[in-house]
């Protein structure tokens, strides 16, 4: 990306990546990637809209840049819970007044509140976040980053572990992974330069933590990283499971399908989508329900369809996964 930009999935197959990571549940999202990530799609029947922001003044707003600055997963806006999102993708094909969408969104994000935080809680998170993407290149410790910030007047490193799940240390090193991948990804700089420029004085110590974060070297994973061909196995898989979830639950299923052992797909489905096989089952399963839900179909029925042995099976499994009973979600009124 070369300026901050919305990317509206209109419809696709398959999954897609972003900074390294396979994202498989984009269906009715509104993608926000800040200036400097990059975005693939791994099939060739994706129909992608973008709009982009060119106000840089803009992402200086507090309010504004939690769509934009990632802390452990994708930025996004649920379409279907936001009313006005849809209505501004619908209407404004063509718009003098992108800036009206962030406002939507931002407001659709803050009430979605991903990691269940107030609004005073979530400016320190990201007052943090922003001195992590300033300083991570200045070759500070970790112990030195966190002094950093207790300087600026935030002691927050129990705000940040109870609400994000992570350390200051998680985020630093999560950052100076995925910014040595893209250095070492799009440009032929060599490991060393790579690594210093990082904050690693000793290439040894970088190869080492990049190898067991990545499960390759520095130099496999340049020879191996390959930005223009789709990923067959992550499309496979998720041809697999679009085909036959409502029937097959079992992970040998899978791994048979895919001629592998249950432990190699599983691993396999771990490095490249950054979930589990089950996780994907389940997701599949909770995507068709929801469409069926929404298309007016009985619990009785969806819960047959899904072979599930009783309705209330089905409404346990999906409140668990969801949040609320399938009743709820079919006749929910989403905010405007």
């Amino acid at each position: 990306m070369n300026t901050y930009t919305l990317v509206h999935v209109l419809s696709g197959t398959g999954s897609i990546e972003v900074d390294f990571k396979n994202y498989y549940d984009w269906e009715d999202k509104a993608i926000y990637l800040e200036k400097g990530q990059y975005i693939k799609f791994l099939s060739e029947d994706f129909v992608v809209r973008k709009i982009e922001f060119p106000d840089h003044e803009k992402f200086q707003n507090t309010e504004i840049r939690v769509l934009f600055k990632h802390l452990i997963s994708l930025g996004y806006i649920n379409l279907m819970e936001c009313s006005d999102c849809q209505q501004y993708l619908t209407n404004t094909i063509f718009s003098d007044r992108s800036s009206d969408i962030l406002d939507i969104s931002s407001k659709q994000w803050f009430w979605q509140n991903p990691f269940h935080a107030n609004k005073d809680e979530y400016q320190i998170i990201f007052d943090i976040k922003d001195v992590i993407d300033n300083e991570f290149s200045n070759h500070l410790t970790n112990t030195e980053l966190v002094s950093f910030i207790n300087a600026k007047g935030y002691d927050a490193q129990a705000l940040i572990k109870n609400k994000v799940g992570l350390s200051v240390k998680n985020l630093l090193g999560k950052k100076r992974l995925t910014e040595s991948q893209k250095e070492i990804a799009f440009t032929d700089k060599n490991i060393q330069e790579i690594s210093y420029e990082l904050g690693f004085k000793d290439t040894a110590y970088f190869n080492r933590v990049f190898k067991n974060n990545t499960g390759q070297t520095p130099l496999e994973f340049r020879a191996n990283f390959d930005y223009q061909n789709k990923d067959l196995f992550t499309q496979n898989i998720i041809d697999l499971l679009k085909m036959h979830h409502e029937d097959e639950r079992s992970l040998e299923f899978y791994a048979q399908k895919m001629h592998l052992s249950v432990k190699t797909l599983s691993k396999k489905v771990r490095q490249k989508m950054n979930t589990s096989l089950g996780q994907l089952i389940r997701f599949e399963l909770i995507n068709s329900a929801k469409t069926m839900l929404l298309e007016g179909e009985s619990i009785n029925a969806i819960s047959q369809k899904l072979n599930f042995e009783e309705p209330n099976h089905f409404s346990r499994f999906f409140k668990h996964y969801v949040g609320e009973p399938p009743s709820e979600f079919k006749n929910k009124k989403y905010n405007s």
